[in-house]
């Protein structure tokens, strides 16, 4: 009698090298959720998973479709689409063009791209389709493909929503500080790369405070970003989980007050959002800075291939 495999999903059809679950996509271009917070409606995404192990992280609930948590598993089984670039030449050759998003399921610069060096190809493949596109990381590998970013007219929103080290070692453990990657905006700035700063997520009753904003907006505009966007956490399911049960063990007198200002698809309330993002935009402005959504970055017209010279 065939004993059942009661492994899951991802490790029945991954092949586990270094650590990481490497698997073969079937499709790279995915609808952006409603949650997220990125203004792209689509998004490509070389990693699921983050090792940077944010709390707040609106990706966790897509592992529990490969039979992983959305919490500790989210954290540590990071699961890497080793044909990324292929697959997303194959469908952007027949795109309608409209602008993408990069590393919303996963930093897409993150420990495993150091490894696999995925990105140059799919940066490359979407320079060549004419596409726009926005890398979104707190990464400094981003770095090393400054270069090639630039001369394809990439956007990088580097995500930095609070100053205060004691924070991020508690809800962002595994990120680089937020002094490292105000260092990174600033290379990727004299780098010829738009920068700008993704102010997210900022934390109800945690990292909200009139000084603790100001002092982040301060630091990001001498950082020389092009301007700053504020989103307000996002507690969608799997996420609310993960991000509560910490919260009752860290700040337990806040659980009450953050189920009265979430509703029950995660969201904040609109009053608090608008007050919060609206402090946000009147210290951005006092910098010379740009507040909230802008047009995606233009692109660059589609690379034909070059004749041979006879």
């Amino acid at each position: 009698m065939d004993v059942a495999d009661e492994r899951p999903a991802i490790e029945r059809r991954a092949v586990v090298r270094g650590g990481f679950y490497e698997t073969q996509a079937r499709t790279m271009i995915e609808k952006v959720p409603p949650t997220s917070g990125v203004t792209e409606r689509w998004a490509v995404s070389p990693y699921r998973g983050c090792a940077h192990a944010c709390r707040g992280c609106g990706a966790r609930r897509a592992h529990r479709s490969l039979g992983l948590d959305a919490g500790r598993d989210f954290d540590t089984r990071i699961v890497v689409k080793a044909n990324a670039a292929v697959r997303l030449r194959a469908e952007l050759a027949r795109w309608r063009g409209e602008p993408v998003a990069i590393g919303v399921t996963g930093d897409c610069y993150q420990e495993a791209e150091a490894t696999y060096r995925l990105m140059p190809g799919m940066v490359a493949a979407l320079a060549e389709a004419g596409v726009a596109f926005t890398v979104y990381t707190k990464s400094p590998l981003v770095l090393r493909d400054a270069g090639i970013l630039a001369a394809a007219g990439a956007r990088v929103a580097v995500s930095i929503a609070f100053v205060d080290e004691k924070i991020r070692r508690a809800v962002e453990p595994g990120a680089p500080t937020a002094q490292r990657r105000l260092e990174l905006v600033a290379a990727l700035c004299e780098a010829g790369v738009d920068c700008q700063v993704l102010m997210s997520p900022v934390l109800p009753l945690l990292s909200d405070a009139a000084d603790q904003l100001a002092a982040t907006v301060r630091r990001i505009a001498s950082a020389g970003a092009s301007g700053v966007r504020p989103v307000v956490l996002r507690l969608p399911y799997g996420t609310r989980q993960w991000y509560l049960s910490w919260l009752e063990q860290a700040h337990p007198a806040l659980v009450e007050r953050y189920a009265e200002l979430y509703d029950k698809a995660g969201m904040p309330s609109p009053g608090y959002e608008e007050r919060i993002t609206g402090q946000i935009a009147q210290l951005a402005r006092s910098y010379g800075m740009h507040c909230g959504p802008t047009p995606a970055p233009a692109g660059r017209p589609p690379q034909a291939d070059q004749l041979a010279l006879v």
